[in-house]
Protein backbone atom coordinates (compact mmCIF):
# COMPACT_ATOMS: atom_id res chain seq x y z
CA UNK A 1 0.00 0.00 0.00
CA UNK A 2 1.48 3.33 -1.04
CA UNK A 3 1.39 6.36 1.23
CA UNK A 4 -1.19 9.08 0.70
CA UNK A 5 -0.03 11.41 -2.12
CA UNK A 6 0.74 15.03 -1.35
CA UNK A 7 -0.08 15.95 -4.94
CA UNK A 8 -1.25 14.04 -8.01
CA UNK A 9 -2.06 15.15 -11.56
CA UNK A 10 -2.15 13.99 -15.17
CA UNK A 11 -0.55 15.44 -18.28
CA UNK A 12 -1.46 14.39 -21.82
CA UNK A 13 0.06 16.82 -24.34
CA UNK A 14 -1.56 15.16 -27.38
CA UNK A 15 -5.06 15.98 -26.09
CA UNK A 16 -4.16 19.22 -24.29
CA UNK A 17 -2.59 20.90 -27.34
CA UNK A 18 -4.76 20.00 -30.35
CA UNK A 19 -3.17 22.46 -32.83
CA UNK A 20 0.34 21.29 -32.05
CA UNK A 21 -0.84 17.68 -32.23
CA UNK A 22 -2.36 18.17 -35.69
CA UNK A 23 0.85 19.79 -36.95
CA UNK A 24 2.91 16.98 -35.42
CA UNK A 25 0.79 14.24 -37.01
CA UNK A 26 0.97 15.98 -40.40
CA UNK A 27 4.74 16.30 -40.02
CA UNK A 28 5.05 12.60 -39.14
CA UNK A 29 3.01 11.67 -42.22
CA UNK A 30 5.22 13.87 -44.41
CA UNK A 31 8.34 12.43 -42.79
CA UNK A 32 7.03 8.91 -43.37
CA UNK A 33 6.46 9.62 -47.07
CA UNK A 34 9.90 11.19 -47.52
CA UNK A 35 11.71 8.42 -45.67
CA UNK A 36 9.70 5.80 -47.63
CA UNK A 37 10.78 7.37 -50.91
CA UNK A 38 14.39 7.52 -49.80
CA UNK A 39 14.79 4.19 -47.99
CA UNK A 40 12.42 1.90 -49.88
CA UNK A 41 12.10 3.34 -53.38
CA UNK A 42 15.62 4.71 -53.92
CA UNK A 43 17.77 2.46 -51.69
CA UNK A 44 15.56 -0.64 -51.80
CA UNK A 45 16.19 -1.08 -48.05
CA UNK A 46 12.83 -1.18 -46.19
CA UNK A 47 14.56 -2.12 -42.92
CA UNK A 48 15.94 1.44 -42.72
CA UNK A 49 12.44 2.84 -43.13
CA UNK A 50 10.95 0.71 -40.38
CA UNK A 51 13.88 1.25 -38.03
CA UNK A 52 13.90 5.01 -38.62
CA UNK A 53 10.17 5.43 -38.12
CA UNK A 54 10.26 3.21 -35.04
CA UNK A 55 12.98 5.40 -33.48
CA UNK A 56 11.10 8.62 -34.28
CA UNK A 57 7.80 7.35 -32.88
CA UNK A 58 9.44 5.83 -29.80
CA UNK A 59 11.11 9.14 -28.96
CA UNK A 60 7.74 10.93 -29.24
CA UNK A 61 5.74 8.33 -27.31
CA UNK A 62 5.46 10.36 -24.06
CA UNK A 63 3.70 13.08 -26.06
CA UNK A 64 1.02 10.68 -27.30
CA UNK A 65 0.17 8.83 -24.05
CA UNK A 66 -1.09 10.21 -20.72
CA UNK A 67 1.42 10.59 -17.91
CA UNK A 68 0.38 10.41 -14.25
CA UNK A 69 2.44 12.13 -11.57
CA UNK A 70 2.22 11.50 -7.84
CA UNK A 71 4.29 13.13 -5.11
CA UNK A 72 4.43 11.47 -1.69
CA UNK A 73 6.47 12.32 1.40
CA UNK A 74 9.56 10.46 0.15
CA UNK A 75 9.12 9.70 -3.57
CA UNK A 76 8.07 11.01 -6.92
CA UNK A 77 6.16 8.45 -8.94
CA UNK A 78 5.62 8.80 -12.68
CA UNK A 79 3.36 6.36 -14.52
CA UNK A 80 3.11 5.93 -18.26
CA UNK A 81 1.08 3.29 -20.06
CA UNK A 82 3.07 0.25 -18.87
CA UNK A 83 6.01 1.91 -17.11
CA UNK A 84 6.29 3.13 -13.52
CA UNK A 85 9.24 5.27 -12.41
CA UNK A 86 9.80 5.93 -8.71
CA UNK A 87 12.57 8.28 -7.61
CA UNK A 88 13.47 9.64 -4.18
CA UNK A 89 13.79 13.37 -3.58
CA UNK A 90 17.32 12.74 -2.27
CA UNK A 91 18.44 11.81 -5.82
CA UNK A 92 18.01 15.43 -6.94
CA UNK A 93 20.25 18.38 -6.16
CA UNK A 94 18.14 21.20 -7.58
CA UNK A 95 15.09 22.00 -9.69
CA UNK A 96 14.08 24.70 -12.11
CA UNK A 97 10.99 25.67 -14.04
CA UNK A 98 10.66 25.91 -17.80
CA UNK A 99 7.68 26.76 -20.01
CA UNK A 100 6.05 23.31 -19.83
CA UNK A 101 7.00 22.05 -16.37
CA UNK A 102 9.72 21.45 -13.79
CA UNK A 103 13.09 19.82 -14.41
CA UNK A 104 14.61 17.95 -11.48
CA UNK A 105 18.39 17.89 -11.77
CA UNK A 106 20.72 15.33 -10.21
CA UNK A 107 23.34 18.09 -9.94
CA UNK A 108 23.52 20.99 -7.47
CA UNK A 109 23.20 23.47 -10.38
CA UNK A 110 21.41 23.13 -13.74
CA UNK A 111 23.47 21.27 -16.37
CA UNK A 112 23.04 20.19 -19.97
CA UNK A 113 22.91 16.55 -18.83
CA UNK A 114 19.66 17.16 -16.95
CA UNK A 115 17.49 15.85 -19.78
CA UNK A 116 19.38 12.53 -19.58
CA UNK A 117 20.02 12.12 -15.85
CA UNK A 118 17.28 14.25 -14.32
CA UNK A 119 13.50 13.96 -14.39
CA UNK A 120 11.00 16.22 -16.09
CA UNK A 121 7.61 16.88 -14.49
CA UNK A 122 5.19 18.26 -17.09
CA UNK A 123 2.36 20.54 -16.01
CA UNK A 124 -1.22 19.80 -17.00
CA UNK A 125 -2.94 22.19 -19.40
CA UNK A 126 -4.55 24.17 -16.56
CA UNK A 127 -1.33 24.22 -14.50
CA UNK A 128 -3.50 23.97 -11.37
CA UNK A 129 -0.79 21.92 -9.63
CA UNK A 130 2.03 24.40 -10.36
CA UNK A 131 2.09 26.41 -7.10
CA UNK A 132 1.63 23.40 -4.84
CA UNK A 133 4.27 21.43 -6.80
CA UNK A 134 6.83 24.23 -6.42
CA UNK A 135 6.05 24.51 -2.70
CA UNK A 136 6.53 20.74 -2.15
CA UNK A 137 9.76 20.66 -4.16
CA UNK A 138 11.09 23.72 -2.30
CA UNK A 139 10.69 21.81 0.99
CA UNK A 140 12.09 18.53 -0.33
CA UNK A 141 14.93 19.62 -2.65
CA UNK A 142 15.63 23.19 -1.48
CA UNK A 143 17.89 24.40 -4.35
CA UNK A 144 15.71 26.24 -6.85
CA UNK A 145 16.94 28.08 -9.92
Amino acid sequence: MSPEPLLAWQSWPFMERPRTSIVLVLFLILLGVIVWQLAVVQWNAPAYYYLGMLLVLASLLPYFIPTYYELTDYNIEIRYLFVRITRRYSEFGCFYQDKRGIMLSTFKTPRRLDSFRGQSLRFSKSQAEKEQLIAILSRKIEQRY
